[in-house]
């Protein structure tokens, strides 16, 4: 039988991917529910960002979304409860971050090519700008990651007291963290380490992260406090 279907173009670019973690369960934020299902203007905190990822301008092909295995059907009641239409393929997390985002990098075992950009489920206002910068600067370096400069003075501390470190040399780490997906598969691969406190560690053995610029208004949300900020900020992103 003939094949109709057309001969895919060399030139194309690799596709745009997206991996959500939301792994936490409230406890610092005081709640009766874990953070990322907490209402921001009515609507669940992970929702929000799940919408900022689908932003059609950015193209992203398609989104995993990592969630505690006891979470799963949490999130499914909430979709229908909100009327969640945006396409995302759900998966059940890991005891660690690490396991988590691994997990979801398995779920795009179909893609031999393409840029993941991992991102915080907590983090609903990141801007369509600072997520298409890490997608740009991994195009080009292979690994990328929004960070921002401290505004605060800075101590480093040791047993024999303290001293001050020059802020302009500092960066403090946001999400989206964007890297090729060949790149992260081998970093994943590796056995998991303590040190690992974001993929930008996990990945920095193998390939040196771009640091593009983030923004202070892509807040984490962890605490009551980050909530009312939340609220407070919402719509100037």
């Amino acid at each position: 039988m003939p094949d109709f279907r057309q001969p895919t173009p060399t030139n194309q670019k690799p596709p745009r991917l997206a991996i959500i973690v939301a792994g936490g369960s409230g406890t610092r934020m005081g709640a009766d529910r874990p953070k990322q299902f907490l209402l921001l203007r009515g609507e669940p905190v992970l929702l929000h960002t799940l919408r900022r990822l689908a932003a059609p301008a950015l193209g992203v092909a398609e989104i995993v979304v990592v969630l505690p295995a006891e979470q799963v059907s949490t999130w499914q009641q909430l979709c229908q409860e909100f009327g969640v239409s945006i396409p995302h393929r759900l998966v059940a997390g890991g005891a660690t971050r690490w396991a988590s985002v691994k997990a979801g990098l398995a779920a795009l075992k179909g893609h031999a090519q393409g840029l993941v950009a991992v991102h915080d489920g907590v983090r609903p206002l990141v801007s369509t700008a600072v997520i298409e910068r890490t997608y740009a600067a991994a195009t080009v370096h292979a690994a990328a990651a929004a960070a921002v400069q401290p505004k605060d003075s800075v101590r480093l501390v040791s047993p024999h007291g303290s001293a001050a470190q020059n802020r302009q040399r500092l960066r403090l780490m946001q999400t989206p963290q964007t890297f090729e997906i060949d790149l992260l598969r081998r970093a994943y691969a590796m056995p998991e380490l303590a040190s690992f406190t974001d993929d930008a560690t996990v990945v920095d053995d193998l390939c040196r992260v771009q640091l593009v610029d983030g923004d202070y208004r892509n807040l984490k949300i962890t605490t009551p406090e980050d909530l009312l900020v939340a609220e407070a900020l919402f719509g100037t992103t």
